[in-house]
């Protein structure tokens, strides 16, 4: 069987392909009008035994200090450990994707991650990843809200058991489980979901399309707010906990490493600085030792 016939013809593949791209260039442009300045440089590149992709990044802009937006279709043979974890018999396999990270300048402003994904082996199976999760330095339970409920909306779009049921895997997914903390507070996640490839793309297509909506509205009400030093270094300090969640815990990140995947773009989730501290706890009664309660103990944001 031809790839593509098994997920819902010929050309399905393809339509999830060019959708991430279309999706890059809307987020791109959106992310620029609110940024002002800076501007995205792009950068295609080829993946030795198959495949390649666009990622584009902005750096140093005055409202976003850096934000990464990738597409890639890489294609080619599973290395033997990649074939063995995914307990797949086939050592081919094609996967398209999109991620995207924003680390504003504001520490008050929220960082997000989002990623939707499609991985095809050989021409028997195939499944849809991804999701979208939220990283505060600081927290506003009104953005919480805002997020979550817009997530919600998108997921009850395609089935209304998915926000239940991706809302814990997605906590579940980004605990940094050394510091026995989620990374934030998350979102949406789900992984290996098989079932109608139409229904599936749906739901992708529902995430990648709230995204703005979910996110934008957060930077423009918390980069009016005045920080300085004190914020600051403990914006870096929860950076420090995202990088090691990034290169400790993540599978895309393993998969692209272990696939021969570019490093830079694999990579370009990370932020621009970043700061670890010796025994370093905010003081109890403090909004900083207010966010680590709800990393420590994740809530209900919406029902």
């Amino acid at each position: 069987m031809s790839l593509g016939q098994q997920a819902g013809g010929m050309d399905f593949p393809m339509r999830v392909k060019t959708y991430f791209e279309q999706l890059q260039s809307r987020i791109c442009s959106a992310l620029e009008s609110v940024e002002g300045s800076a501007r995205f440089g792009s950068d295609a590149w080829e993946r030795p035994g198959g495949g390649g992709g666009l990622s584009r990044v902005l750096e140093e802009g005055d409202v976003l200090e850096k934000a990464g937006v990738g597409v890639s279709t890489v294609f080619g043979d599973l290395p033997r450990t990649m074939a063995s974890r995914m307990k797949t018999a086939t050592a081919d396999f094609w996967a398209t994707g999109i991620s995207l990270v924003v680390h504003p300048r504001n520490p008050y402003a929220p960082a997000v991650h989002m990623n939707y994904r499609y991985f095809q082996e050989g021409g028997n199976d195939f499944w849809f990843g991804g999701g979208s999760d939220l990283t505060p330095n600081y927290l506003y339970e009104e953005d919480a809200v805002h997020f979550h409920s817009a997530l919600k909306r998108a997921c009850d779009s395609v089935d209304g058991s998915y926000y239940p049921r991706f809302k814990k895997a997605c906590d579940e997914y980004f605990t940094i489980k050394h510091r026995k903390e989620t990374r934030g507070i998350g979102g949406i996640f789900f992984d290996d979901l098989r079932g109608d490839p139409e229904k599936l793309f749906a739901l992708a297509r529902a995430g990648g399309d709230v995204f703005l909506e979910s996110y934008l509205p957060l930077v423009e009400r918390r980069n009016r707010e005045a920080w300085g030093d004190r914020e600051r270094r403990w914006q870096l300090l929860r950076r420090g906990r995202y990088v090691e969640f990034n290169l400790v815990y993540d599978r895309g990140t393993t998969f692209g490493l272990e696939t021969q995947g570019r490093v830079e773009s694999i990579l370009m989730s990370l932020p621009p600085h970043a700061d670890w501290r010796y025994m370093d706890q905010p003081r109890a009664g403090t909004r900083e030792a207010a966010l680590v309660e709800v990393l420590q103990h994740p809530r209900e944001w919406v029902r």
